[in-house]
């Protein structure tokens, strides 16, 4: 597992922490790998109840680590193998046997977010916020966001979040019944593990079952994520996201050109 993963046990809870602060938490591939790694295999500990997920220091989750990720001489190459990572790893959250909950202090931008999103319950700080980012360079949601926030919160809001990349505040989240709390920063790991113990004390079965069933009642992530993948590999090989990578670097709006 990477280094830049840490796993500990809090009672009947396992709690999986991104530790990249100085990157704010933003993903490589070893931590994609780590993270999976770490919910199929609180999934498959029959002794854990419930899975926390949360970011070192004052940030959930940045995304993708692009500064390493263009860094690749051969990232064409290697573009599909990036994005079967993501999606491992959102298929891990997703298909844990075991109750998950997002900590969110700070940012969950652009994968981060869809991370957020992906587990099943969210508790943040008053300072947290979402933000889907990937058209600010010329992409899309590419971690599941196109299949949770329209189930989430709507179609007409999800559009609106996704086409003009808007950062969602906590207490817009709390108000659209996103997230389960909305605390004081101090207070994060305290608020959250007092709904895990909720869940430590619950039918593991049946949790299990619920999740099977609300998810499934939903439609097919699989084919969700299918179409992401297919869609975010025409874009990660067009200009516009060359130059929407080259205007972030260069701290200036984009020029897109459909091309």
């Amino acid at each position: 597992m990477s280094d830049d993963i840490l796993v500990e046990t809090v009672g009947a809870t396992r709690v999986v922490t991104i530790h990249r602060p100085q990157a704010r938490n933003a993903l490589t591939p070893a931590v994609l790998t780590g993270l999976r790694d770490a919910f199929r295999q609180a999934s498959a500990d029959r002794a854990v109840r419930c899975v926390v997920l949360t970011g070192a220091g004052e940030h959930f989750c940045a995304g993708a680590d692009l500064n390493i990720l263009l860094a690749d001489p051969e990232i064409d190459r290697h573009l599909e193998g990036y994005l079967d990572a993501f999606h491992d790893l959102v298929k891990s959250v997703v298909h844990c046997d075991k109750p998950t909950i997002a900590m969110v202090d700070g940012a969950a931008v652009g994968f981060g977010a869809d991370l957020a999103f992906a587990c099943d319950l969210r508790v943040l700080t008053t300072r947290a916020y979402t933000q889907e980012k990937f058209v600010q360079i010329g992409l899309i949601p590419d971690g599941g966001g196109s299949f949770w926030l329209p189930r989430l919160v709507g179609t007409a809001k999800a559009m609106h979040m996704i086409l003009l990349a808007e950062r969602v505040d906590a207490s817009a989240l709390r108000d659209l019944g996103v997230a389960s709390a909305v605390v004081d920063a101090d207070r994060l790991r305290e608020a959250t593990i007092a709904i895990a113990r909720q869940i430590e004390s619950g039918p593991p079965l049946a949790f299990a079952a619920v999740k099977r069933t609300v998810y499934a009642n939903w439609g097919s992530l699989d084919d969700a994520l299918r179409r992401e993948r297919e869609e975010q590999l025409k874009l990660l090989r067009s200009a516009d996201f060359a130059e929407g990578v080259a205007a972030w670097r260069e701290r200036r709006k984009a020029r897109f050109e459909g091309r």
